[in-house]
């Protein structure tokens, strides 16, 4: 069979790496990139990394407005489906380009698998959250990571197609943990567990003054060193905003440019704490038993909240300062995942579409 992986962000660069390989030898798998992360460090450097071959389409979408870049996207995957004729279009966790590939292999009639299905977090003024509600919706083959997702789907109606299956970003960080080298951790003038890595890039506080004044100050009010590795358009509101500055003056936190995935990967692991908006960095810090500090109201992984392993702190300065002063937790956790996730993937889709 063919099938075809729409990605575009830097999370799904790491879930579908996994996937090309267990389809490798059994059916014919191509990768279209549209170009919603273009910078080479949010992009080809995890083609580099990962061993992924290059895709063989790159649509080169680009930023722009959650309509004009998913219009843009659709249009173009289309004429790529009508060129290649897959069997099942494959799309990954919740950004314009899954929705996208969702929508353009639905109306051509091709079959959508989606990965990392049934996740929510039920804040519908969330842009993910849309996206991965519609393309559940419309999806043949639902592969969820856990039996909290397969729930979420049962409750909406969605019963038929449905499978857990696993993680496939933890199989990706199974494989890779040997790689990761502390040594690292000296081109931030940092040591191992004596630091914070900090991440934020969503919409709801990149792009919100009031709530990157919260998280600003909550990192100055740190008594310990932060890394901060920032997403270009954080770092353009902080400057617009004039809270650059006081970051990059600030002695305790370390701005730094964006990391290719092994050194962030290796800076995670290694963190006594992280403190983040980002879905998937959640999971990763809940992988290595690394305290997790989430400033966002809610998230789709709740399995991480279990045990104090991640606390949802918001953009507030006092509950971030509460949550980063927490102890390491000692509960135990879920798992998300093992060394066979892409396997039993492709075993599903075998048996879903024969």
């Amino acid at each position: 069979m063919k099938f075809i992986s729409v990605v575009g962000a830097r999370p799904q660069f790491v879930k579908v790496a996994p996937v090309h390989v267990a389809m490798s030898g059994r059916h014919e798998h191509i990768i279209v990139h549209t170009g919603q992360h273009y910078d080479y460090r949010m992009s080809q450097v995890f083609f580099e990394v990962l061993n992924i071959p290059e895709p063989k389409y790159d649509l080169g979408v680009g930023s722009g407005t959650h309509g004009e870049q998913t219009a843009k996207m659709l249009a173009l995957i289309e004429d790529v489906l009508i060129k290649e004729r897959p069997d099942c279009v494959i799309v990954y966790g919740d950004t314009n380009s899954t929705l996208a590939g969702a929508l353009a292999a639905v109306k051509l009639n091709v079959p959508v698998a989606h990965v990392e299905a049934g996740l929510r977090s039920y804040r519908h003024a969330m842009p993910e959250e849309i996206n991965r509600v519609l393309t559940d919706h419309i999806s043949k083959v639902l592969l969820c990571p856990t039996s909290v997702a397969s729930s979420n789907l049962a409750k909406e109606g969605i019963v038929k197609g449905v499978h857990v299956v696993g993680d496939t970003m933890v199989q990706s960080l199974i494989e890779i943990t040997p790689r990761l080298d502390p040594s690292v951790l000296f081109r931030y003038g940092v040591k191992e567990k004596g630091y914070v890595l900090a991440t934020i890039h969503r919409q709801e506080n990149a792009d919100s003054r009031e709530n990157m004044s919260e998280i600003v100050e909550a990192m100055l009010d740190h008594a310990g060193d932060i890394v901060l590795p920032l997403h270009p358009r954080t770092a353009k509101n902080l400057t617009a905003w004039g809270m650059m500055d006081r970051l990059k003056g600030a002695g305790n936190v370390k701005v730094v440019e964006p990391m290719d995935y092994v050194t962030f990967t290796t800076m995670e692991r290694f963190a006594s704490h992280i403190m983040t908006d980002s879905g998937g960095v959640q999971k990763e810090a809940y992988f290595f038993k690394v305290p997790c500090t989430t400033v966002r109201d809610e998230t789709e992984w709740v399995e991480t909240l279990e045990g104090g392993w991640n606390v949802l702190a918001g953009a507030s300065r006092k509950r971030i300062a509460v949550s980063m002063a927490r102890p390491v937790p000692m509960s135990p956790q879920t798992s998300y995942g093992d060394a066979s996730v892409s396997s039993r993937i492709v075993d599903v889709l075998e048996g879903e579409l024969e």
